[in-house]
């Protein structure tokens, strides 16, 4: 019998972690991306003896990453090291407040009772509402294809149970009465694109997955695990095509035949897409007729802000510093109101600066520090800004601050700056709307109502990633991957 041949467009997370299931469940796979290296978000960038990860620094779930190596035959630890960050977050307030957020629950009650007492018995219960919703809405669901809406059906009673149908914000709010607090315990769903006073609250499950785990960094940085994982592919005999922009996925009477790209093309019998949801209907398949419907509904639909994110190394070092800090603003619910729903670019504004030095300093050259800081924005959707005039200005304004408040002398020491906006979602990525995280992660479109991990008219057309179930971030790309893997594999007789 002929080898079942798949392919995969975009080498992000979730297009590695699928090709790798695949590979190893006996497809021949193609992994296909139109940059020079593996990683879609997760590319990484290099100047001046820094290296910078542009995308996921927050790695979360180590046992999903594991679980791809262990199907290989292979040892994580053979490939990366994973490395444990503490404090997980360190969030900061104008005012000069800190809290340290790790899963360190003594040192949390503590901070928490120094700030607001009642709030420690009130944090208990949140931290048990939260791990039920982790058991209901991850461990049961995460992996789990809702292609019907029976499926959608059947976990309904579970959902209502939990009260999915209230915000992240509006849940944290019934435990803890502190308002920053309630920030500290809520800002979770906007590091999977969503403003937690709209996301449902089953979003909270990210603080227990968290707890569960920890928070990781790769030694090398981002990229080093993403070079694992492409080793990882080829190892087991998985195709990599670099500098292969897919230009079209062939059809024939309904059902995939394969993909053309840059010149080259290749016949499979089954097709995924870790590209942006819109892009793979609207210009992918724009010659097919199953498609142009599915296209209409998803422009209707709302979709994740966008990010401004600024690369930059200086040549002073900043220990007191955390790998990974949370800088609020003066506003939480107005600003985020600016960003999601009213697409103003607002004077002030809420950052994640990360610093990836603290952990390894050879991400920089010695005695330097690298860095970068992102600022959630509207996306192109919602304020048609023209960011190459209005990029430069962003970046100086969030470097004076930077420097004034948390990098002193940061103005006097750069080496080196990089911007990324919008602009450069939509045209890197083809991400609708210069989206950073696809669909915005609401109750509406989330499991049934997001985009199926295989889609129901076209035969052999599947997606992995963001804009499928179950959502963003690594721990959702990569469990995509495992609910899409088994659809293939089973639809290919692998399985």
């Amino acid at each position: 019998m002929t080898q079942p041949k798949a392919a995969v467009i975009g080498a992000g997370f979730g297009g590695l972690a699928l090709a790798i299931r695949l590979q190893a469940g006996g497809a021949q796979t193609t992994l296909i991306d139109q940059r020079d290296r593996p990683g879609g978000r997760a590319y990484v960038y290099r100047d001046k003896g820094f290296t910078f990860d542009a995308g996921p620094t927050v790695i979360t779930a180590p046992n999903l990453l594991e679980d791809l190596f262990t199907l290989g035959g292979k040892r994580i630890e053979d490939y990366v090291e994973l490395m444990p960050v503490t404090p997980f977050y360190r969030l900061c307030w104008e005012d000069g407040d800190v809290f340290d957020y790790s899963n360190d629950v003594e040192a949390l009650n503590a901070q928490i009772a120094e700030r607001s007492p009642q709030d420690v018995e009130g944090y208990a219960r949140f931290a048990s509402y939260a791990e039920e919703v982790f058991h209901e809405g991850y461990v049961k669901l995460a992996n789990v294809p809702f292609l019907d809406f029976t499926t959608m059906i059947k976990v309904a009673p579970q959902l209502f149970r939990l009260q999915a149908f209230r915000s992240v914000h509006s849940m944290v709010a019934r435990f803890v009465k502190d308002p920053k607090l309630r920030q500290v315990f809520s800002f979770h769903s906007l590091l999977v694109g969503g403003n937690p006073f709209v996301s449902s609250s089953i979003y909270t499950l990210i603080h227990s997955l968290e707890r569960k785990w920890g928070v990781f960094f790769p030694r090398g940085g981002t990229g080093a695990l993403i070079d694992a994982m492409a080793k990882l592919f080829t190892d087991l005999g998985g195709e990599l095509r670099l500098k292969t922009p897919v230009e079209r996925i062939d059809t024939e009477g309904g059902r995939v035949t394969g993909v053309e790209a840059n010149g080259w093309s290749g016949e499979f019998d089954a097709v995924a897409s870790n590209g942006d949801v819109v892009d793979t209907y609207r210009r992918l398949l724009s010659h097919e007729p199953l498609a142009t419907k599915r296209t209409k509904r998803l422009l209707r639909k709302r979709y994740s802000m966008s990010l401004f994110v600024i690369y930059f190394g200086t040549r002073k070092q900043y220990p007191d510093i955390a790998h990974h800090s949370v800088l609020f603003g003066p506003r939480y619910k107005d600003l985020l109101s600016d960003i999601f729903k009213h697409g103003v670019l607002a004077d002030d504004f809420s950052l994640y600066l990360h610093a990836p030095t603290r952990s390894d300093p050879s991400l920089a050259p010695p005695g330097c520090e690298n860095f970068y800081v992102l600022s959630p924005v509207p996306h192109l959707g919602k304020a048609p800004i023209d960011w190459s005039v209005e990029g430069p200005r962003y970046r100086d304004r969030i470097l004076e601050y930077l420097d004034r408040r948390y990098l002193p002398g940061l103005l006097d020491n750069l080496v080196t700056t990089r911007i990324f906006g919008p602009d450069d979602f939509k045209r890197t990525f083809h991400a609708h709307h210069g989206s950073a995280f696809s669909l915005e992660p609401t109750l509406r479109q989330s499991a049934y109502f997001r985009v199926h991990n295989r889609d129901n008219r076209i035969g052999g057309l599947y997606f992995v990633g963001a804009g499928t179930h179950p959502g963003a971030g690594i721990p959702g790309v990569v469990s995509s991957a495992d609910a899409t893997a088994g659809l293939m594999l089973a639809d290919l007789g692998l399985a």
